[in-house]
């Protein structure tokens, strides 16, 4: 076990962040990360619309997800999401950059719950995701010894 849970934290969320082609892809950054939280940045860009001219949900989600992912692997314990749910409160558009803010409420044995809050860049509030999470075997990253 690391005796230091930021080192460890920050060490978890960037293998993590490194081993994850989608979050590249879509331009999220890991803005911070600490023990059972993680913020993640994404740009909404224009092939993220949809027939509304405003960002696709399923954008949305994957943004909060993410986040919901490095908060909750934030421990470097190897961890699932097991179930989630996403209000959405307010289009996102196209320049906008959305945060999601990723917050452990609870975490007992393996299982964990996480507040997830999507934003835009003027503070206000797009969507709301609770995650529930489990833990699996392994390590994100190795710790040296």
């Amino acid at each position: 076990m690391h005796s230091n849970p930021q080192a460890l934290a920050e060490l978890a969320g960037k293998t993590m962040y490194e081993r994850d082609p989608t979050s590249r892809a879509l331009g999220m950054l890991l803005a911070d990360i600490r023990p059972g939280y993680a913020r993640m940045t994404m740009p909404v860009r224009a092939d993220m619309l949809n027939g509304h001219q405003t960002c696709h949900g399923g954008y949305i989600f994957m943004l909060a997800d993410s986040a919901f992912a490095f908060a909750c692997n934030s421990h470097n314990h190897n961890t699932v999401g097991a179930g989630c749910s996403i209000d959405y409160l307010a289009p996102g558009r196209e320049g906008d950059v959305l945060t999601a803010e990723a917050t452990e409420q609870a975490l007992a044995g393996k299982t964990g719950v996480y507040d997830i809050k999507v934003s835009n860049q003027d503070g206000r509030t797009v969507a709301l995701f609770r995650g529930k999470s489990h833990r699996v075997a392994g390590m994100v990253a190795d710790v040296p010894a």
